[in-house]
């Protein structure tokens, strides 16, 4: 059954790169079909007026873990799709049943299991899963994920760490087989070393900014050079770090020591890490990566069409014609000033209007959303004990 046409007027348009001078956006059926510096609404139109806000494609978040009600929590805040970077099967497999049936939750891509040594980094959170021992098991372990409907590949490495890692031979078999089967590689790094060891072995996507040590010049540029994109999650490294330490602000100083060279930027939360929020925690990464120095066009590109294009989510991440229709409409200009994102006024995902009625865990999905909190509360403290030995 088709949708009514909506058309959005007196509007200001970001389309996912650039503000446009188009003033009206209309979409049918789940698409956009005409954006237009006059009024694009024809007869029989749903017709939005704007007064003057801006239309911003849906929001990205290219950093999440899943937990019950992350996509319908992310979605009440403008995102329309997350990106998951370690779950479990099962869950994995509820949450894209979900967002295939539902027009009330953000849409959803994800890793699935990450590859990992036994007892290295996640352990704490997700214990048991398949982990890896040698570069001749990579193959086989990125088929099973394949399997399992991974859409890319997390690889974890330990380096500069105090947990058991893979060693570079095996990232290197992993990346490998995984650019075999057409898969985009992201790889977690806690360290400058691991920067170096993953781009060594030629991932797409480094998750995190370290904080060890400042970047060297010549490994940012060879990122640069190699299209190599970083989620830098300054969000949870707020809340985990504190703001006032000289860790956090060594984190700042790294991402805008990339951002001058030209390495592409992913903006992601990490949620739900302590003191992170699905949906909310995008808006405060935004606001983080404007405060290092990055302009609030760079920073919303890093929410939209950045990592639509790396994860190759071609029909999403820019406002124009035959996109899909996620849109958010904001009464502010938040490439004035980026904290007008959280002044929302609408939502579409896919054409259908949300709604924002707030999520209310069900008596199961809170009991798994507490015991989920509480291993990431233990793990977060390890992670914390290791900094502070590791700059002691």
């Amino acid at each position: 059954m088709s949708q009514r046409a909506t058309t959005i007027v007196n509007a200001k348009v970001f389309d996912g790169t650039q503000p446009q001078d188009w003033t009206s956006v209309r979409f049918a059926d789940g698409v956009i079909t005409e954006c237009s510096v006059a009024s694009a609404a024809r007869e029989g139109d749903d017709v939005i007026d704007a007064g003057g806000g801006t239309v911003l494609p849906g929001l990205i978040d290219a950093h999440v873990h899943l937990v019950p009600g992350a996509l319908a929590r992310s979605l009440t805040f403008g995102v329309t799709t997350v990106l998951d970077m370690f779950s479990k099967p099962d869950l994995l497999a509820m949450a894209k049943e979900q967002a295939g049936s539902r027009p009330d939750v953000a849409d959803v891509r994800s890793a699935g299991v990450g590859a990992t040594a036994p007892g290295g980094h996640p352990s704490m959170m997700y214990a048991p899963f398949p982990t890896v021992t040698v570069p001749g098991r990579a193959e086989q372990f990125v088929a099973e994920r394949i399997a399992e409907g991974s859409d890319y590949l997390k690889i974890i490495s330990g380096a500069g760490g105090l947990w058991p890692s893979l060693d570079s031979e095996t990232i290197r078999a992993l990346v490998a087989a995984a650019h075999a089967r057409g898969l985009v590689v992201v790889a977690h790094v806690s360290s400058t070393a691991g920067v170096e060891e993953v781009v060594s072995a030629g991932v797409d996507v480094v998750a995190h900014v370290p904080v060890d040590a400042e970047l060297d010049q010549a490994l940012v540029e060879r990122m640069a050079e190699a299209g190599i994109a970083i989620g830098p999650t300054l969000a949870t490294l707020e809340n985990t770090l504190g703001e006032s330490v000289p860790l956090y602000s060594r984190a700042e100083d790294n991402v805008r020591r990339l951002a001058d060279a030209g390495v592409t930027l992913l903006a992601g939360t990490d949620a739900p890490n302590p003191g992170t929020a699905f949906g909310t925690s995008l808006h405060r990464e935004l606001e983080l990566l404007v405060r290092c120095g990055i302009s609030p066009t760079h920073a919303l590109a890093a929410a939209t069409s950045e990592p639509a294009r790396v994860f190759g989510l071609a029909d999403r991440g820019r406002v124009a014609p035959g996109q899909r229709a996620d849109l958010v409409l904001v009464s502010g200009n938040p490439l004035a000033d980026i904290t007008a994102t959280r002044a929302i006024e609408r939502i579409w995902r896919a054409g259908t209007a949300c709604d924002r009625r707030v999520y209310v865990a069900s008596a199961a999905e809170a009991e798994q959303l507490d015991a989920f909190n509480a291993k990431v509360a233990k793990a977060v403290a390890a992670v914390r004990e290791r900094w502070s030995r590791s700059s002691r």
